[in-house]
């Protein structure tokens, strides 16, 4: 029973502070301020391919999370980084990998793709 306790209250510490620990790092965005910066920065999206194909944001680049370590160098880290996923958890990861490698300009869309209403390319 205590072992469960302690299981239970273990995990409930590390999903506080991974909360507390992403809002130091990512600044979370609302579409019409996401839409206000995204032009100027780096638009990345984490998503996987598939999910990139079926619909993404207009200029969006596509570097999936699962990637994202071998890839990182593709973005600069002296210019804003707007990313989104399908509805903010990978954005948030991706972000904390980033900030890790010394990015600090670093936003992500609230909610993510599933909420957005702005303009959209479907395939390549």
């Amino acid at each position: 029973m205590y072992v469960l306790l302690g299981i239970i209250a273990f995990i409930t510490v590390y999903a506080l502070f991974q909360y507390f620990y992403q809002k130091r790092v990512v600044k979370a965005l609302t579409q019409e301020e996401f839409i206000q910066g995204y032009r100027k920065a780096q638009l990345i999206d984490v998503r996987e391919p598939n999910e990139f194909e079926s619909g993404h944001i207009l200029g969006a680049r596509n570097i999936p999370l699962s990637q994202l370590k071998l890839r990182f160098k593709e973005i600069r880290p002296d210019k804003p980084v707007y990313l989104y996923c399908q509805n903010g958890l990978r954005s948030g990861r991706a972000a904390q990998m980033l900030y890790k490698k010394g990015y600090r300009q670093l936003y992500h869309l609230q909610g993510g793709y599933r909420k957005w209403t702005g303009k959209i390319k479907v395939g390549k």
